[in-house]
């Protein structure tokens, strides 16, 4: 019996799919096959019924299961301890993000990786719901995400900024004659703004359906930037976090949106109690001061609170 079988099994198990369990192990989907039933011959029985359109677990299987995982925990336990004691660092970290943040997070990365050379880094883009989902599910160990006045569920954080949501509008807009806008006053106006399960998007909708009211999206795209370039040709109102609109005065005439406010939150996160391994964590402890410390130096102290927990404890960071 080889652990690499064992690691087989478990992927097959959980994917429900060899060829899943294949791409996630690095490998040929043939030699997943092969190994797994080299495994079931070594036991005596079939560990998984391949009959249906998805695999599944046989009772054989089933009782295997907690084993096969418990013997691969213990050889990575086996393995961190003597990357402890040596003071090796290795392993792999995933970090996600939105499409635009204010905090250098190439930069970060790419100190950590001098740091600790052993670590393999990935970094991803999605929306905000997306992002949270994957740190709930253990796929990432931290994510730059946005998010409302609520710490999401699950989720201990670092808040980077904490600023107003404001509509930016083209000079010769009608409504960049105002200072300020209640939310009725964009009511059934061409809007743009990112697409849902963003953490702007979601502010506005809720904002928007407590006012009772949908918002008249006209356009959206992923790109805040793109949000501004649309706004600046006249082609409605942009929905943008205050500094970004701000930082584009030259282009942009920037409408406070008032009774109600609407705010976001921009915060470095990771799953409640932790990540996992000992690099994710390493990377939590090491991101949390270094990301909050580069986005005081951009926007200053104004807009950059201290961080929070779910538990109102301060963070495991730093």
């Amino acid at each position: 019996m080889e652990l690499r079988q064992l690691a087989y099994f478990v992927a097959v198990a959980e994917e429900r799919n060899f060829t899943r369990a294949a791409e996630r192990e690095h490998v040929a989907q043939p030699g997943v096959s092969a190994q797994i039933r080299r495994l079931e011959r070594e036991l005596g029985q079939e560990l998984l019924d391949r009959s249906g359109r998805s695999v599944r677990l046989t009772e054989a299987g089933e009782a295997v299961l907690p084993y096969a995982r418990a013997a691969l925990a213990a050889v990575e336990g086996a393995r961190q301890a003597v990357d402890e004691l040596t003071g090796l660092l290795r392993g792999q970290v995933a970090v996600g993000t939105v499409t635009s943040h204010t905090a250098d997070l190439p930069d970060l990365l790419a100190e950590f990786h001098d740091a600790h050379p052993a670590v393999e880094i990935t970094l991803s883009e999605a929306t905000s719901d997306q992002l949270l989902e994957g740190l709930r599910a253990g796929r990432l160990d931290a994510a730059i995400v946005s998010v409302g006045k609520q710490t999401p569920p699950g989720i201990e954080m670092q808040v980077l900024t904490d600023q107003p949501i404001v509509a930016a509008v083209g000079h010769d807009h009608e409504l960049a004659v105002h200072s300020s806008v209640s939310l009725d006053t964009l009511r059934g106006r061409a809007l743009i703004s990112l697409p849902p399960g963003t953490g702007l998007r979601t502010r506005l909708d809720e904002a928007c359906a407590g006012a009772g009211f949908t918002p008249h999206i006209a356009f959206e795209a992923s790109d805040p930037e793109v949000l501004a370039q649309l706004a600046e040709r006249g082609l409605g109102a942009a929905i943008l976090p205050g500094s970004f609109a701000e930082a584009r005065a030259d282009r942009l005439r920037t409408v406070r949106i008032t009774r109600p406010a609407m705010r976001g939150r921009l915060v470095f996160a990771w799953r409640a109690g932790g990540p996992s391994g000992p690099a994710g964590r390493a990377l939590v402890a090491r991101a949390c001061p270094a990301l909050l410390e580069r986005t005081r130096r951009v926007l200053g102290d104004q807009d950059t609170p201290e961080a929070v927990t779910p538990r109102g404890r301060r963070p495991a960071c730093g």
